[in-house]
């Protein structure tokens, strides 16, 4: 059975599916590896709570050679269980070479918003709408704040420019007139949820 380990940063919501699904018999692979940047990090009591190995490395200093020596540490954890796909699921750090060279071709990415298949800065909708990527951390609210028509979520390989990388995986979700950034994110994350089991199934499978 394929490993698959999943970094996060949060509470684990998109965890919880790929469990789900594992559970039910319906993922081509096996979550072996749940680590977190974040102690607090519900993601990890979800992966203790399903019997799976959970490991939190600490991050003290973002910048500099300090970041280098995390994201060896963090590699050398990962690389412990040997995964055949390492699942980025709501994890806030941005990899560098340091961590991705270790694991080529094996990292994805989970964004909520629409991203270009081409790297560029434009997304034409389903619809022929074109629209902007939206890159980074604030990207539910910068849709709102945008007043766009449509978002969603795009699941790709992870390289080391910022939500960049093949996609291998879009959906698009419709801004509501009267959306917040809390009402549109868990309409978004729904999606996420599906996405995410349907991607590491057919690169599992």
């Amino acid at each position: 059975m394929p490993s698959i380990a999943v970094l996060l940063s949060g509470s684990g919501s998109n965890l919880q599916a790929l469990l789900d699904a594992q559970a039910a018999g319906e993922l081509a692979g096996e979550v072996t590896l749940v680590v977190s940047d974040r102690a607090q990090a519900y993601g990890l009591q979800r992966a203790l709570n399903a019997g799976i190995a959970a490991a939190h490395v600490p991050l003290s200093a973002p910048r500099g050679p300090l970041r280098q020596q995390w994201e060896r540490r963090l590699a050398g954890v990962v690389a412990c269980f040997e995964p055949d796909l390492i699942v980025l699921a709501g994890f806030m750090r941005v990899l560098s070479p340091v961590f991705l060279e270790r694991f080529p071709d094996k990292v994805i990415n989970q964004h909520p918003a629409l991203l270009p298949t081409d790297g560029g800065d434009t997304v034409t909708t389903s619809s022929g709408i074109v629209i902007p990527a939206l890159r980074g951390a604030h990207v539910v609210a910068d849709a709102i704040r945008l007043k766009l028509p449509v978002t969603g979520c795009t699941i790709h390989r992870v390289t080391p420019r910022v939500d960049d990388g093949p996609v291998l995986a879009r959906a698009e979700v419709p801004v509501l007139p009267d959306d917040t950034v809390e009402s549109l994110h868990e309409r978004i994350k729904t999606v996420e949820r599906r996405l995410i089991v349907e991607t590491v199934n057919r690169l599992l499978g």
